[in-house]
């Protein structure tokens, strides 16, 4: 069955070659294609107002503009939208367009062109995604944080203003995620539902064909307003071909065959073929293809329940926040890095937000190092002398962490602290903590938009889980977090360490590891890049 499956996964790729073949306009061969793998399986919808999981973000981010966009600095910088400013009160987003900008042609605009793209587009994209009808997952992003009269106002044709209930500092990096893609509404309500599989925006890439799950094909937009330094028009490439290949292992082995142009990530069973234990590439690959490593806005941790109000948490010891501080000593973190990550991630020594985000605190002064003494006076203050007298405490992970969980929990052991490890289904762990029935949970938080906020929003005590899945609550953080959403952004960076440091001391999370990007691309391949929430831009991508 295994076999079978493989031999089905090489077949749809062949198939995916030979359909591209036939959908381009010219099948000349100095046609530039760059091939790319869907790993997923699958892209369920191409509408951006349900833009929730990663490559439906790249395929969004091939079609369609937001009003600004990151950079690979997490620079916030200009898209749609030339210019904006925010009001004095922090209460009012001035956005001001572009006006050379047009949708993909269609033919449901006038004489099968696309026209011109102006505010009422950006008006109408935004009000649809809190629309109840259209149930966008990304309608949090606006509820409770605009204005319920007129939240959105199209002053003229370039220019458009976004009204909040209170001051919110990140709003312009949250517009930068793939739910604020601007659409057509013509487009849009021809096709209802099914405008997910007939996709028109403003992006370097316009919809062309799409065999769901086997290939999608995307042809260079000819009339993309975008352009070099040098004033050529982008994209440089003519096509992007998509397969779905579900296997990590089967699409490395595409890429070594030179029949994908870029990889995202490693499986496992290639670590130690291609990586030095230093995360380096080996030098016998060097000269086959590129590894380029990048800053990922990911923390991966392991999460308490804290909520001491929750029945499960009645005889729980990590009740006891001397504990949780014990457990988080015990941990050597470089260890999984160097074993489990071949040393390409870096250990989380320094709070939860993460290397790389404004609001990091590279001094390590408040997070945890591996100290088993420090852990062992902590038990004993606890009143678990050596762990004397303390309960087993009890994990859940899914199966792609048990290695790295059950390490964790002979660590602990080496300091007298009981753990157990419960394999569990990936959607059953987030079911669990979501619901709040698991007293520790194995986890990742990535950002949504290149704002600390977003990892402090985790512990912001007003809120539900998700995001708060830890349910800590604590009157001066959630001060603190207030206070922080209309400071300016070196005084808002200090605010996020204070209030990192804050909930470091309560430890409701064990912090293990802040990520890293590999990517893999063929020699002949320049320009590829993405941003550290590994949104991928093709539209300056050369095919030598």
């Amino acid at each position: 069955m295994f076999l079978q499956s493989r031999y089905k996964q090489l077949f749809y790729c062949l198939l995916s070659m030979l359909t591209l073949a036939a959908c381009t306009a010219d099948n000349s061969s100095n046609k530039k294609v760059f091939r790319i793998n869907f790993s997923s399986g699958t892209v369920e919808s191409m509408d951006p107002a349900y833009a929730k999981d990663l490559y439906m973000m790249w395929a969004d981010n091939m079609l369609y503009n937001t009003l600004v966009r990151t950079d690979e600095q997490l620079h916030l910088i200009p898209c749609l939208a030339k210019s904006w400013q925010v009001s004095e009160d922090g209460k009012a987003y001035t956005f001001y367009l572009r006006n050379d900008v047009y949708f993909h042609d269609n033919k449901l605009f006038p004489g099968g062109k696309g026209r011109r793209m102006v505010a009422a587009d950006v008006v109408y994209s935004f009000n649809r995604i809190i629309d109840p009808a259209v149930a966008s997952y990304g309608a949090w992003i606006f509820n409770d944080r605009v204005s319920a009269e007129q939240p959105f106002v199209a002053i003229n044709d370039t220019t458009v203003q976004i009204r909040l209930v209170r001051a919110f500092r990140p709003l312009p990096e949250i517009l930068s995620m793939q739910y604020c893609s601007i659409v057509p509404h013509e487009v849009v309500e021809h096709w209802g539902k099914d405008y997910r599989s007939h996709p028109c925006g403003t992006g370097p890439f316009m919809f062309h064909y799409w065999d769901e799950g086997n290939v999608l094909i995307l042809h260079k937009n000819p009339n993309y307003w975008g352009r070099d330094s040098a004033g050529n028009r982008l994209p440089y490439i003519d096509a992007v071909q998509g397969t779905f290949v579900d296997s990590k292992a089967t699409e490395f082995m595409l890429f070594l065959q030179g029949k994908l142009d870029f990889v995202n990530g490693i499986d496992g069973s290639f670590k130690d073929l291609l990586l030095t234990k230093n995360g380096t590439l080996k030098e016998s690959y060097r000269k086959k293809f590129r590894l380029e490593m990048q800053t990922y806005l990911n923390t991966e941790y392991i999460g308490f329940l804290t909520d001491t109000t929750n029945l499960v948490m009645k005889a729980a010891a990590s009740r006891n926040r001397l504990v949780r501080q014990a457990i988080n000593y015990a941990i050597d973190r470089q260890r999984i890095v160097t074993y489990f990550k071949n040393g390409v991630v870096q250990p989380a020594t320094s709070g939860f937000i993460p290397s790389g985000m404004p609001g990091f605190d590279s001094s390590g002064r408040y997070g945890y190092h591996y100290d088993p003494a420090r852990a062992l006076q902590l038990l004993a203050e606890a009143g678990y002398p050596n762990g004397k007298g303390l309960q087993p405490l009890t994990v859940i992970t899914p199966d792609n962490w048990a290695d790295i969980v059950n390490l964790i929990a002979t660590q602990l052991q080496e300091v007298g602290i009981p753990m157990q490890v419960e394999i569990m289904q990936p959607n059953i762990v987030k079911q669990q903590m979501s619901r709040s029935k698991a007293l520790m949970f194995r986890a990742q938080w990535i950002a949504d938009y290149p704002d600390a906020e977003s990892y402090l929003a985790f512990f912001n005590g007003r809120l539900p889980a998700p995001p708060n899945y830890t349910r800590f609550d604590n009157a001066v953080f959630n001060k603190w977090y207030d206070e922080s959403m209309n400071a300016p952004d070196t005084l808002r960076w200090k605010m996020y360490q204070q209030m990192d440091s804050l909930v470091m001391s309560y430890a409701p999370v064990i912090p293990l590891f802040y990520d890293r990007l590999l990517h893999f691309t063929q020699n002949n391949c320049n320009g590829f890049s993405s941003t550290p929430m590994n949104v991928i831009s093709l539209e300056k991508v050369r095919l030598n």
